[in-house]
């Protein structure tokens, strides 16, 4: 078959998604990819170092809501990586491993994101960016993430880490 280049410029197709956190999602097709962007009450050094440290993410686990994560470790350098698992409320574990590729404190962290089974069987490889951006006394997040196989998979991850992402704000909240 062959392609037929009329000459148009085609862009992404954007939908944009509120929801009742006054976050923004954008979700974009057909690459399956996702952003969510909120602003933190507080400043960037402060985010960042509550997102990496571990003296921070025992306060907020980095998990959906009502989750626990009895097993988190990690080798917090480029190339360096981590494995977790996210217990539910229910019970059942989800694992969770991934690499990190670039840390630039307090800018930026790019890791992959893969889940696995019981067995270490890895599922299909995503890529998380997020960008800390300076704003004075404030700081806004944006988290990126691509590589999702299915429309299904993408919103899953855009209600989980909506979720956390409460859960960060209320710890920042705290300190």
């Amino acid at each position: 078959m062959k392609a037929i280049d009329r000459g148009k410029k085609y862009h992404r197709k954007e939908k944009q998604i509120m929801n009742s956190r006054k976050a923004t999602a954008r979700i974009e097709q057909p690459e399956l990819e996702m952003s969510i962007t909120r602003t933190l009450n507080v400043p960037r050094d402060l985010a960042f170092s509550a997102w990496t440290e571990p003296k921070h993410l025992e306060h907020w686990e980095n998990a959906p809501k009502g989750f626990t994560v009895p097993i988190h470790e990690i080798d917090f350098r480029p190339g360096g990586a981590y494995r977790l698992c996210m217990r539910s409320p229910e019970g059942g574990d989800h694992w969770l491993r991934g690499v990190y590729r670039d840390i630039e404190k307090p800018e930026r962290l790019v890791f992959t994101h893969t889940w696995f089974d019981p067995q270490g069987r890895s599922g299909i490889e995503s890529l998380v960016t997020i960008t800390f951006a300076d704003r004075g006394q404030q700081t806004e997040l944006t988290l990126h993430q691509s590589g999702f196989q299915s429309v299904a998979e993408r919103d899953g991850h855009v209600d989980g880490w909506n979720s956390s992402l409460d859960r960060f704000v209320e710890y920042l909240s705290t300190l």
